[in-house]
């Protein structure tokens, strides 16, 4: 993935937000802000881009977005993620990503095992991915991957 394909995106995403009046947060565990950053660095973000919560510590999962103590490299965890983020900041369109980054096996899961939750707060969908490559590369593809999706989710509300 290159910078391009990620300022493309944010620039759509932007386009997308600004046009449905939307704002938009993000929960990131794996990723540790990169999507945040993406986002924050994309065309009038201060309009659009409510913000977003770097959850990398289970406690800031469950004390701050609300997940249900357990497991945390799960489609429930991101969906209560999403969820979560939703409420904390009052956004239109959330995106949450908890995952095993690598190198090896994380909670039973292959390294490159990603979920992936987006969509309207209370109305959220969980990809289950899995992506290729060392850590650098499940993070970038999970970059992508939120990215696209929020794009899409913006698509869709404008429908």
């Amino acid at each position: 993935m290159t910078t391009e394909n990620i300022t493309d995106l944010g620039e759509r995403i932007a386009d997308l937000a600004s046009s449905a009046g939307m704002t938009i947060a993000v929960a990131e565990s794996l990723t540790s802000g990169a999507i945040a950053s993406a986002l924050g660095a994309s065309p009038q973000a201060g309009d659009w881009f409510a913000g977003g919560v770097v959850a990398y510590s289970e406690h800031v999962k469950f004390d701050v977005l609300g997940v249900t103590p357990g497991p945390v490299i799960t489609a429930e965890c991101a969906e209560q993620m999403a969820s979560g983020v939703g409420r904390l900041l009052s956004a239109d369109v959330v995106a949450a990503v908890t995952g095993a980054g690598g190198p090896g096996p994380q909670e039973g899961k292959d390294a490159g095992t990603v979920f992936l939750a987006h969509g309207m707060p209370d109305a959220v969908h969980v990809e289950e991915l899995h992506l290729d490559g060392d850590p650098e590369d499940v993070v970038k593809g999970t970059v992508d991957a939120a990215l696209r999706a929020l794009a899409a989710d913006l698509e869709e509300a404008r429908r």
